[in-house]
């Protein structure tokens, strides 16, 4: 069980690294990163997947989803000067709460 926690975990953050690689490649306009960007997008489905052999998918899924919202939301904050208005970031830390809920609920 514990494997698939790690397997989640690197699921997590390969979403976080296509979704900038998404942004980053313009529209798909630039070949190498639209080619780096989908082989994050596999990698991030096949780690998921490893996941889900073991984990109730509706768990996975939304701690997977919560991981790459978040990590896309700072990022996008911290490289691209999005906004962080207070709204913004009380919605991250709810989703990070919810996040760490559903990881202590299935233990």
């Amino acid at each position: 069980m514990q494997r698939a926690w790690v397997w989640l975990a690197i699921a997590g953050v390969l979403e976080v690294v296509w979704a900038i690689g998404l942004k980053s490649s313009d529209g798909f306009r630039r070949p190498y990163v639209t080619a780096f960007t989908v082989v994050m997008m596999i990698a991030s489905f096949y780690f998921l997947a490893q996941a889900l052999k073991t984990l109730p998918v509706g768990t996975a899924y939304a701690i997977w989803t919560g991981i790459g919202a978040v990590g896309t939301a700072v990022i996008g904050m911290l490289v691209f000067g999005e906004s962080r208005d207070i709204g913004r970031l009380v919605s991250i830390v709810l989703i990070v709460a919810g996040i760490v809920g559903l990881k202590l609920a299935s233990d």
